[in-house]
């Protein structure tokens, strides 16, 4: 089986759009592992767009919770901008469907979930704390990384819609099943559409150079 695997998508729908435009016909599973919702223009598409595919497997970050807990927990002044900006325009008949999604999906030898002890894990991260007793697939902190603890692998699939490093640049992994092989993947994608949509319906001026700082690839 191939298993395309992606997540923070965050509202980003050119980026999601030209993922399925590239692995639909060579992907048997997609796996989402969460916050599909806010920062992007186009949370409610997003939903919307992943609600008609039918093999996928929906699981829930930590920006579902917030959507569906109706508030966002960080003191982080520009996130919390954006989740004031974003929330109120999210569709509250959706919120139903993100509460459906699974906290965690396992798939051969890999458990799949948004992220592991509710932490940012980068590639550097020391995470000895943590009990790892299983491979994991997983993301939150939007970097792609592979890294090996106590002969456990982990992946990090860094993001679809809102890379930290170079906005434009989407990444996901794809899983061969029978072969036990892990494929880091990316692609670039029109950033300025995103922008531009984020303009025209009146972002505040943080949430944009929040944007417009980015590096681009």
């Amino acid at each position: 089986m191939i298993i395309t695997i992606f997540g923070d998508v965050h509202g980003n729908l050119v980026a999601l759009e030209k993922l399925f435009r590239i692995e639909k016909d060579a992907t048997d599973l997609f796996v989402s592992h969460g916050d599909i919702v806010n920062y992007g223009p186009w949370s409610n598409q997003c939903v919307e767009f992943l609600n008609e595919i039918s093999n996928v497997k929906l699981l829930k970050g930590n920006h579902e919770q917030f959507y569906i807990d109706g508030e966002y927990e960080g003191k982080n002044e520009v996130a919390q901008t954006f989740f004031q900006f974003c929330y109120p325009r999210f569709d509250s008949k959706l919120i139903r469907d993100i509460s459906s999604y699974d906290d965690q999906f396992s798939v051969a030898d890999y458990t799949i979930k948004h992220t592991l002890g509710n932490q940012y894990i980068f590639g550097d991260t020391n995470i000895d704390k943590l009990e790892i007793t299983t491979n994991y697939i997983f993301g939150h902190s939007h970097q792609q990384f592979k890294r090996e603890i106590n002969n456990f692998m982990l992946y990090n699939t860094g993001s679809i819609g809102q890379n930290r490093s170079l906005l434009n640049l989407s990444c996901y992994l794809k899983y061969d099943t029978n072969k036990n092989t892990i494929e880091m993947k990316n692609f670039v994608h029109d950033i300025s559409k995103v922008i531009r949509e984020m303009e025209s319906v009146g972002y505040p001026e943080v949430c944009l150079e929040y944007y417009k700082s980015k590096k681009l690839l």
